[in-house]
């Protein structure tokens, strides 16, 4: 089950690596691995983070809105 698609959807549309998005936030890539696989449920001071880095809306990455910011 993935919970958080958009986080996936994100960095590959940016081209980025698991563990270059990781790095950005300041978490291992097995962690990030988990997050975006579904295995694991984000905190919310990741999804802030994920958010800031993306430059879009946390609602946005939960699915509540299609607006990214």
């Amino acid at each position: 089950m993935q919970r958080y698609p958009r986080i996936r959807d994100l960095r590959e549309d940016r081209d980025l690596t698991q563990a270059q998005v990781g790095q950005a936030v300041n978490l291992p890539q097995r962690t990030y691995a988990y997050y975006e696989s579904g295995q694991r449920m984000v905190p919310p001071q990741v999804l802030c983070a994920l958010a800031d880095f993306y430059g879009v809306s946390v609602d946005y990455i939960l699915g509540r809105t299609d607006r990214r910011n």
